[in-house]
């Protein structure tokens, strides 16, 4: 995995030691930085980001999905949870929405906006609305 997050290095820090990857025109996938939690988590999660990136979009659902999973069972601080939850759920919306599965899209996005609401999945949010024309 850390190769894959030096791979990604050019992305902006946030809050929660997540990275973001994207230019400020196209959709932020973000990622968990080595060793901010636990192994299983930060696998899965950083995986669903990286089958966003490769374009692998069905995959990346999948693992986003599992992602998930492993947050509502984790023992994190609440806040953590949301706010990885609100990451794990825009990853999803934006694999959704390249998949052109538009509706569970905005679903998505809608909810991470809802359950923790930053910069990031707002960013991808209003980049969704737009690219849907909505």
């Amino acid at each position: 995995m850390k190769s894959f997050i030096k791979t990604i290095a050019f992305g902006t820090l946030i809050t929660c030691s997540a990275a973001a990857v994207a230019d400020q025109n196209d959709f932020k996938v973000m990622v968990i930085e080595a060793q901010t939690a636990p192994i299983h988590l930060e696998q899965t999660f950083n995986s669903c980001a990286l089958n966003v990136k490769s374009k692998n979009y069905e995959q990346a659902e999948e693992v986003c999905t599992k992602a998930l999973a492993i947050l509502q069972e984790s023992s994190a601080s609440s806040y953590k949870v949301r706010e990885l939850t609100s990451f794990a759920l825009s990853n999803r919306g934006v694999a959704r929405l390249k998949a052109h599965n538009d509706t569970a899209a905005i679903a998505d996005l809608y909810e991470a906006v809802q359950t923790s609401d930053n910069e990031l999945v707002s960013h991808n949010l209003k980049r969704a609305k737009q690219t849907l024309s909505l």
